[in-house]
């Protein structure tokens, strides 16, 4: 049992530490205020390569394991870029798996590259208004007409829609009452995102400006048949496929970003002279530091462990849904710390910790709710009724 890095994944660290220095804190700074998506920090990960760390090689990818993918990842939010810099790229990290995993060769090929290359950027299409995280329960019907399906639903919270070329589409290609058990019915499509049949509005929100979530309204978009991966109707458990690694970089991502609060919280305190004296000297100011830096690196081991298990091919739900919740509530809590220590100076936009505190806040409700994971490591782990 090793609990350190190897020298090619501290290499990976070191190398996107210095693709992030070059965008600094008034870059992310003005990113906040102003929105627009980081097509430049979006460019400068695709050059270096780094896109399609977790993707094959014979597709153009980097051929490494989510372990990696989640290194690369940390290393970004930590940096400073915070949430909305490890939002403009992770998608391309964890969300074709299911094209990896059930794809054709024929779809692999075409898919894949434009995608690493940077050439192409995708949105996530699941999540809808009146289902939440029942996915089960999906309206969003494509129904097929010959040699493509049309598709009519909404979908809501998809990031990036805004700059996406593609959107990986889950959608209800036959009834509830169609099919012999709840998780058939589904079908996973990757296609274009047509504007002209489906309309993109953006939906205001706390923080991560820089990347854009959105409501869509999809009225008869066609989706050619060789756009759908593998079977008609197995799509619920092809998207499996692409949620325990999404869960594990957020974990990994949340950690970074709790970490860059806190480096900026540590710093201050040793500065910051009140009562002639450095603020950090004061317990009321150092415990809840020294708390954060535990809790951080405890959620840090859960998440490594959750990645180290999916590169295995062991099971791993567990793990990347515990390593979610306990990274998501010690980079909130160290976050808010960070804040709590500046005072009334955590309160400016200058000083960075509020906009990674605002960031800090998603990781609590997505990709999946705190409660949810309870529930799941309650049923699933514990053998407790369901409870829902």
């Amino acid at each position: 049992m090793d609990f350190s890095f190897s020298q090619e994944q501290e290499s990976i660290r070191e190398a996107v530490f210095k693709i992030c220095a070059q965008f600094g804190d008034d870059y992310w700074l003005k990113r906040d205020r102003e929105g627009g998506f980081p097509l430049d920090f979006h460019k400068a990960f695709a050059d270096a390569g780094w896109l399609g760390i977790a993707m094959p090689q014979e597709y153009g990818g980097a051929g490494l394991g989510i372990t990696e993918a989640a290194i690369m990842m940390q290393a970004v939010t930590e940096s400073g870029a915070g949430v909305s810099g490890g939002s403009s790229i992770h998608m391309n990290i964890f969300g074709l798996n299911p094209v990896v995993v059930f794809g054709s060769d024929e779809q692999k090929r075409r898919m894949l590259p434009p995608l690493i290359k940077g050439k192409e950027k995708a949105c996530f299409g699941v999540t809808e208004p009146n289902t939440g995280l029942n996915t089960l329960k999906l309206k969003t019907k494509a129904v097929r007409k010959g040699d493509r399906y049309v598709v009519h639903g909404q979908k809501v919270w998809i990031s990036t829609a805004q700059v996406a070329d593609k959107i990986l589409l889950l959608a209800r290609t036959q009834e509830p009452n169609e099919v012999s058990k709840p998780t058939l019915g589904l079908s996973l499509f990757y296609t274009d995102l047509d504007r002209k049949t489906v309309e993109i509005r953006e939906i205001e929100k706390m923080g991560r400006k820089a990347v854009d979530s959105n409501q869509l309204f999809i009225d008869g978009l066609e989706i050619p048949v060789e756009n759908r991966i593998g079977e008609e109707g197995r799509g619920f458990e092809y998207i499996l496929h692409g949620m325990n690694p999404e869960r594990i970089l957020v974990g990994a991502e949340a950690v970074g970003v709790g970490r860059a609060a806190l480096r900026r919280a540590a710093a201050y305190a040793k500065e910051r002279v009140v009562f002639d004296r450095p603020i950090g000297m004061n317990q009321g100011v150092q415990h809840p530091l020294a708390e954060s830096w535990m809790e951080l690196e405890a959620a840090n081991l859960m998440t490594f462990k959750a990645a180290t298990l999916y590169d295995q091919g062991k099971p791993c739900g567990a793990e990347a849904n515990s390593a979610k919740y306990l990274a998501g509530e010690a980079g909130f809590k160290a976050c808010q710390t960070a804040v709590l220590t500046h005072g009334g100076f955590g309160y400016a936009k200058e000083y960075h910790v509020e906009r990674l505190f605002r960031e800090s806040m998603l990781f609590r409700i997505a990709p999946i709710s705190m409660q949810m994971v309870k529930s799941f490591i309650g049923e699933k782990v514990l053998g407790l009724p369901k409870s829902y």
